[in-house]
């Protein structure tokens, strides 16, 4: 398993961090995701993580990287 982490902007709440949870969920080869909501850090635990793929995904949910 490996890991990417990211810092994203506009993270306010828990809602937004079950948002990003669920949409990087839905991509294949992830296994867990962990989104601290004061920092706006977002950590993606799983197998051929692509860090591209992920940014884009996140982006595309309203999450930037800072």
């Amino acid at each position: 398993m490996t890991q990417e982490s990211f810092t994203v902007q506009k993270v306010k709440c828990d809602g937004c961090a079950d948002t990003i949870r669920e949409g990087l969920l839905k991509l294949p080869g992830i296994e867990s995701v962990e989104v601290d909501v004061p920092t706006g850090s977002v950590t993606v635990h799983g197998s051929e993580l692509s860090r591209e793929k992920l940014a884009a995904k996140l982006t595309t949910l309203g999450y930037p990287q800072a």
